[in-house]
């Protein structure tokens, strides 16, 4: 089974991409870490009591205020669900104790995640589907493009294009928010910059400046060297001989390895120019 690896940064279209690719013709399974990082917070979990337990004695609105509909202890009587914007604002930033927050933050809802997906990941293998998308915004940072088959970008190159869109999708957030939010991811022309780098078959950067119909050729584009290079009929052989599966799967892991061992090195000689 061909893992495609999706990611891009927030406003660049990678929801959008996500559904497009979910439906007719391409009809992929989706397997989406944001709606597994909601559900592993949800009120009584293991997450939530981290997330309470950590950021609930510095943070008063942390959790959704109290009203005739929301009682002290939730309707469930596991507890107020966490009240996102209050911590978004508490974790989005550069300063060095918003960093030190997200870590922790990413500290609790990672490894929950992380079991989720691969859940779901061997839920879809033994349905013999062809390809599953790995939709993880942090697909990078989170170590899961050693285990993709193909990596795809979402980007857009005018920085201006990802603000307009985050403060129309998000319009409580004020311009230094939107602006803090963007700034704590990395930046998407440099996840582009990496995907390229993987060579090709291995790295496809859907670019999405433009309108949806350009955005849906792109994808029609690049799915179709995708299938051509991971044909479906490989991953019936790979189902139904495991130790050919086996191997395929670890024989991507180390190609991987060394595709970030070269990004690397990029990285370093590009710091080594300034």
């Amino acid at each position: 089974m061909l893992l495609i690896g999706l990611t891009g940064s927030i406003a660049t279209g990678k929801s959008t991409v996500s559904t497009i690719l979910a439906s007719p013709p391409y009809s992929l399974p989706i397997v989406d870490a944001d709606i597994f990082a909601r559900k592993v917070v949800e009120p009584g979990t293991r997450g939530y009591n981290a997330i309470v337990n950590y950021f609930g004695p510095s943070t008063p609105d942390l959790l959704v205020p109290i009203s005739d509909s929301m009682p002290a202890n939730g309707p469930d009587g596991k507890g107020r669900p966490l009240n996102r914007p209050a911590l978004g604002k508490r974790v989005f930033g550069n300063s060095e104790e918003k960093k030190k927050d997200r870590n922790v933050l990413n500290g609790i809802v990672h490894p929950e995640v992380r079991k989720e997906v691969y859940r779901s990941l061997f839920r879809n293998y033994i349905k013999g589907n062809w390809a599953v998308v790995l939709d993880i915004p942090l697909l990078f940072e989170s170590g899961w493009d050693k285990l993709s088959g193909v990596v795809m970008v979402v980007a857009v190159r005018d920085p201006e294009v990802q603000m307009k869109r985050l403060m129309a999708r998000d319009p409580h957030l004020s311009q230094k928010d939107a602006q803090n939010r963007i700034k704590s991811q990395t930046d998407v022309r440099l996840k582009a910059k990496r995907c390229e780098a993987r060579g090709k078959g291995k790295g496809v950067v859907i670019w999405n400046d433009g309108s949806k119909e350009e955005l849906k050729a792109n994808i029609d584009a690049a799915l179709e060297k995708i299938r051509a290079i991971n044909p479906p009929w490989w991953n019936w052989v790979c189902l139904l001989v495991p130790p050919i599966g086996v191997a395929a799967g670890v024989w991507v892991y180390w190609q991987n390895i060394n595709i970030n061992k070269r990004w690397s090195k990029i990285e370093q000689d590009e710091i080594a120019k300034l």
